[in-house]
């Protein structure tokens, strides 16, 4: 079963972008390719600022959703809060 991860990028414009890929580097090449998504072309350079992986499909998507849903302050702490609760179920 293919592993999943949930990224959030800063754009150039001070934006973020939340997605969800199976290879993350592959999918910043991309975004910076401008053959991403649609939100991300020409907003470049974007750089990584989190992401959380070892997650099937269905609760990467959860994941997702949950955090477009965040406002902007919340996102980035959203996703670090489920980064350290998924390392305490693993240690």
């Amino acid at each position: 079963m293919e592993t999943w991860k949930v990224y959030i990028l800063e754009c150039a414009d001070d934006t973020l972008y939340t997605g969800i890929t199976t290879d993350l580097t592959r999918r910043v090449k991309q975004h910076q390719s401008g053959k991403g998504a649609k939100y991300t072309r020409g907003r470049g350079p974007i750089k990584v600022v989190d992401s959380l992986s070892g997650l099937d499909k269905s609760t990467a998507l959860q994941v997702e959703s949950f955090i477009k849903k965040c406002p902007r302050k919340l996102k980035i702490r959203a996703l670090r809060l489920m980064c350290k609760i998924q390392e305490n179920k693993i240690t």
